[in-house]
């Protein structure tokens, strides 16, 4: 297993031990106060349970090896895992929305809100606790189904903090209806962070270019190789924690093939050092040939577009 893989998994792992501790908490609290908000931070954490499975399995499949069926590996099961937790987040926010308007129609008051207070702030504190491994995790693996989970566990803790504002405010200040006004503003903050985890889990399954930042610090690495020419022709996308990269380059036609191979592995060796975790293939063109006309995802020099890009910041 990968350091990547290890600690993609070691977050998952952790996800799920809070979500345990938090749903037999919060259980115990939502049937102490009566509160629709402190039951909609139980199905929160709930759903936060089942997503952390299946961000534990997705994290599982993708570290897997590439094998005769899957030759690219099995880095979209991250992906595949993030939009199943999103699918949960937007039901669980429904679920919530429906719960609070019941209760703004029907009245009712909260009960014994110390006990879920208390409760809360002991979520609070779990909670950030983990958020604080997983973007440490996040920074080392780039995993979209722990990136997904954290968006979970950033909500959670709004929906905390709300959950003690709605006990505060009805049992302390008289007012009721503030823990169904509570649950639907929870029900809006899961659903906006649903759309935020489902943009890079879509992005991935549609092999969407990387970002144009990392595309041109890709360019500048390979720009300073001198041995290549015309860089163009560049393909990038990312699947779970792995990098795939292709590009055409220009080498003399009268270049042996042993001279040509030799080159292509140092360019490579150097640029799969800088960018860890990459496969990378390189095509070789020989110097002058020229694209059939007609494909339009035949790209321009790079280099050429680098400097460019680097005058007008210049000029600005």
């Amino acid at each position: 297993m990968t350091d990547r893989a290890f600690l993609a998994r070691s977050a998952a792992l952790a996800s799920i031990s809070v979500a345990v501790l938090l749903v037999t908490l919060k259980t115990w609290a939502t049937w102490r106060t009566g509160s629709t908000a402190m039951l909609g931070s139980l199905a929160d954490s709930a759903l936060d349970l089942i997503a952390s499975l299946a961000t534990l399995t997705g994290v599982w499949i993708a570290a897997q090896p590439a094998d005769e069926d899957h030759r690219f590996g099995h880095g979209k099961a991250e992906a595949l895992a993030a939009m199943f937790q999103v699918m949960l987040i937007a039901l669980s926010a429904s679920a919530i929305a429906f719960r609070a308007i019941v209760r703004l129609i029907e009245g009712g008051r909260t009960e014994a809100a110390g006990e879920g207070i208390a409760v809360s702030l002991v979520a609070i504190g779990a909670t950030l606790v983990l958020l604080l491994w997983q973007r440490h995790v996040m920074r080392r693996t780039r995993s979209v189904a722990i990136r997904a989970d954290h968006v979970h566990y950033q909500s959670d803790l709004l929906l905390n903090l709300a959950v003690i504002a709605a006990l505060a405010l009805d049992q302390y200040l008289g007012f009721a209806r503030a823990d169904p006004l509570f649950g639907l503003a929870i029900a809006a903050w899961l659903l906006w962070g649903a759309w935020r985890a489902a943009s890079e889990a879509v992005d991935q399954i549609m092999d969407r270019e990387w970002p144009e930042e990392k595309r041109l610090a890709f360019v500048e690495a390979a720009a300073k190789h001198p041995e290549l020419s015309n860089l163009h022709d560049l393909r990038t996308r990312s699947s779970g924690t792995h990098d795939f990269v292709q590009f055409h380059v220009d080498l003399p036609g009268d270049m042996t093939v042993d001279e040509a191979h030799d080159i292509i592995e140092r360019v490579e060796a150097d640029l799969c050092r800088q960018f860890p975790d990459m496969e990378l293939l390189i095509h070789i063109d020989p110097q002058g040939h020229v694209d059939e006309p007609g494909n339009p995802l035949v790209e321009a020099d790079e280099f050429e577009k680098l400097d460019q890009e680097k005058q007008e910041k210049d000029a600005r």
